[in-house]
């Protein structure tokens, strides 16, 4: 039987891998600049593919920023609302729900790219490509602007249709996933675990999978941002919370089975398999393989091109993203 796994005893049992990515951790302490704080704070968020940022607490509070909080999300304020205000102070998000309030002048600065693969685009028969979706309804939750939404936006984009003009979209306070069994949707976008849950349930196909087509797969899903003030006010804090999240992504690659446990003990997701295959397929070990700049400006310019966004990928770049922490990771790490 499973038992249930605290944030705290969670590293004392990780594999070797998992081990001397702590150790490497705590080593770096003797090389940085002394912490300017000891407080960090995230958001209280559901989900598995951000993973990274609940096993990267324990590694950031031996890094010396103990003064970790999650802070719950407000009604009608996402995690990254809460972050461009200074409620939080790093969150781990869509690049497409980051690019979009940095275009609108939110102090934002993205820090690296976390992993990829962990959207994937669902239909029923009939329609077996994007371009398919013409004339279909596609369910995208409670409002457009929605993350399913701007995804599928820029998926519509990229291979020519108008998605305003084009697609039907459906909004419901029913879940967008329920919609699609039911068959009152043509598609959707499901994030884990939902893809699990649908093929283990066989109900439709999928369309697109972003871990294995291109470009989709060749660009992060999610990444790592912070509010400008703090990198600004605390470089040396703000390098360290990098560390650990990528570190983080190795023990989520490396051992998924632990992680799973503390994400559905921390009431984070509910079952336990569906989260273990879910960690299994996400690719948390690729986040040295692609370079974070691409991603800002491939999705900056899908979502230009859809009039989510006016600004270009280059201004967005500009004045939204800071890789000298990843950078100086970087070359640590080949040392």
């Amino acid at each position: 039987m499973q038992t249930k796994l605290s944030r705290r005893n969670f590293l004392s049992g990780l594999t070797t891998a998992g081990i001397a990515a702590l150790a490497a951790s705590r080593n770096a302490l003797a090389e940085d600049a002394p912490v300017e704080t000891s407080s960090v704070r995230f958001s209280r968020s559901p989900g598995i593919c951000i993973a990274p940022q609940y096993v990267a607490e324990e590694l950031i509070r031996a890094d010396g920023l103990t003064d970790f909080q999650y802070v719950d999300q407000q009604a009608g304020l996402a995690s990254i609302g809460m972050l461009a205000r200074g409620d939080i102070d790093f969150a781990v998000d869509f690049a497409t729900a980051l690019a979009i309030p940095i275009d609108q002048g939110a102090p934002i600065k993205v820090l690296a790219g976390v992993h990829i693969g962990c959207y994937e685009l669902f239909a029923h028969e009939g329609i077996n490509s994007v371009l398919d979706l013409k004339g279909k309804k596609v369910g995208v939750g409670e409002n457009l602007g929605s993350d399913p939404h701007v995804f599928v936006t820029a998926m519509a984009t990229h291979v020519g249709l108008d998605p305003v003009r084009d697609i039907h979209w459906v909004t419901s306070d029913i879940k967008a996933i329920d919609l699609f069994t039911q068959r009152r949707t043509d598609a959707f976008l499901g994030f884990p675990p939902e893809p699990q849950e649908l093929r283990l349930r066989k109900i439709g196909h999928v369309v697109l999978n972003s871990l294995v087509d291109r470009p989709w797969s060749q660009n992060y899903c999610c990444m790592l941002a912070t509010n400008a003030d703090y990198a600004r006010r605390h470089p040396a804090a703000t390098k360290r919370v990098v560390r650990a999240v990528l570190k983080a992504n190795e023990i989520c690659a490396t051992d998924p089975g632990r992680v799973a446990r503390l994400l559905v003990d921390g009431g984070y997701t509910a079952r336990y398999e569906p989260a273990l295959q879910s960690l299994r397929e996400v690719s948390y070990a690729k986040w040295r393989d692609y370079d974070p700049e691409d991603t800002i400006r491939f999705f900056s310019l899908r979502l230009r091109e859809a009039g989510m966004i006016r600004s270009s990928p280059q201004k967005i770049i500009a004045n939204g993203t800071d890789w000298r922490f990843l950078n100086e990771i970087k070359r640590e790490l080949k040392s």
